[in-house]
C-alpha cells in the first residue's frame, strides 16, 4: 500500500527502499511500529526506526538472539583482546626485570611506563618487580575483563560458533 500524506511511516520508510519497511513489518507488525513511532518525539523518530531496521536484520538471522548474539560474540573479541594485551604487558614487566637484574643499581633511576591506561598507576623501577607480582597482574587483569563482559545469566547463555556466524554475517 501506499502512503497518505499524513502517513507516521514516510519520512522513515522511503518508496525508493521497501525492503526497508517490508523486514520491519515482518518482524514487528506496522501498527506496533506506528504505535512506537507515536509515543516518541519527532527528533527521536528517525534513530528508532534505524535501530528497528537493525534489529529486524539482526532477528531476520537470528530469530532467536537478534543483535544480542552479535554483542555477545564483539563483547568476546575484546576480552579476548584485553587477555592479550594483559599478556603483552606482562612481558613488558618481565623484559624490564631481566633488564633491572643485569643493570647495577646506580644506573636505575626513573619510571616505568603506565601500562594500562584506565589505571593510574605507575610502578618506580626501583620497585622488585618480581614473577609473582607479574603473575597477579596477569590474573587480575583477567579475571576483572572475564567478569566485566561475561556476567551472563544462566538462561543467556549463547553458543560460540552461532555468534560467529551471526557476528559475521551483520557486517558483510
Amino acid at each position: 500500500r501506499r502512503c497518505a500524506k499524513d502517513c507516521i511511516f514516510a519520512p522513515y520508510f522511503p518508496s525508493d527502499d521497501p525492503h526497508k519497511f517490508a523486514i520491519v513489518h515482518k518482524v514487528f507488525g506496522a501498527s506496533n511500529v506506528s504505535k512506537m513511532l507515536q509515543e516518541l518525539p519527532f527528533h527521536q523518530r528517525a534513530d528508532a526506526v534505524s535501530s528497528l531496521v537493525y534489529e529486524a536484520n539482526a532477528r531476520m538471522r537470528d530469530p532467536v538472539y537478534g543483535c544480542v548474539g552479535a554483542i555477545s560474540y564483539l563483547q568476546n573479541q575484546v576480552s579476548q583482546l584485553q587477555i592479550q594485551l594483559a599478556m603483552a604487558q606482562a612481558e613488558i614487566l618481565c623484559t624490564i626485570q631481566q633488564q633491572q637484574q643485569q643493570q647495577p643499581p646506580s644506573a636505575i633511576n626513573g619510571r616505568l611506563p603506565e601500562l594500562h591506561p584506565a589505571q593510574s598507576t605507575t610502578i618506580l623501577m626501583d620497585d622488585v618487580v618480581s614473577n609473582d607480582m607479574i603473575s597477579s597482574y596477569l590474573h587480575n587483569t583477567i579475571t576483572n575483563h572475564h567478569h566485566q563482559h561475561f556476567n551472563l545469566t544462566s538462561n543467556s547463555v549463547i553458543q560460540y560458533d552461532s555468534l560467529k556466524r551471526e557476528s559475521s554475517s551483520l557486517w558483510t
